[in-house]
């Protein structure tokens, strides 16, 4: 019995690169500053990783907005509680980064850049005020600029494919 080939994945246009990489440059710069606005520059590193995803991989289903969002939000969320149990630790971090993937996993919200949330919340402590609220606007913005994309210039992949 032999095995198909692999299927080879195409390259994408440099076109389509260059704009899925203007958009996601353009909102981590708005996200940059609205961070620097409210002294929260702690979102960018994995605000940065879910925006690759939403600009670079937006038919993938960790890509969604409710991925995005609601895992972002949870693994935050489980960033906070192990913080309460364990203080600011590495062990802590590792401990919740295990946590929210678990979590992400059985809420059907997988969002891999939402565990550097959770290790954020540990390792840096930030006050929940204003923390979440900034990291669910910061996500919806996001998601918001996410669609651009489609409408304006014909990115390959429609974003979202569902909500």
């Amino acid at each position: 019995m032999t095995t198909p080939p692999a299927a080879q994945s195409s390259r994408p246009h440099p076109l389509h690169a260059l704009r899925a990489s203007a958009f996601a440059i353009g909102a981590l710069l708005l996200l940059a500053g609205i961070g620097v606005l409210v002294h929260q520059p702690l979102l960018i590193p994995p605000v940065a990783a879910s925006a690759a995803l939403v600009h670079g991989a937006p038919g993938l289903p960790i890509s969604q907005p409710r991925n995005v969002v609601g895992g972002q939000l949870l693994a935050a969320l489980i960033g906070y509680g192990t913080l309460a149990l364990t203080g600011s630790t590495a062990w802590g971090a590792a401990i919740a980064a295990g946590l929210a993937l678990g979590a992400m996993m059985l809420c059907h919200l997988s969002h891999s850049p939402a565990v550097a949330s959770a290790v954020v919340v540990v390792l840096q402590a930030p006050h929940a005020w204003p923390f979440l609220p900034l990291l669910v606007l910061s996500t919806v913005l996001l998601v918001a600029i996410g669609l651009l994309p489609g409408r304006f210039g014909g990115h390959p992949v429609r974003y979202p494919l569902s909500w």
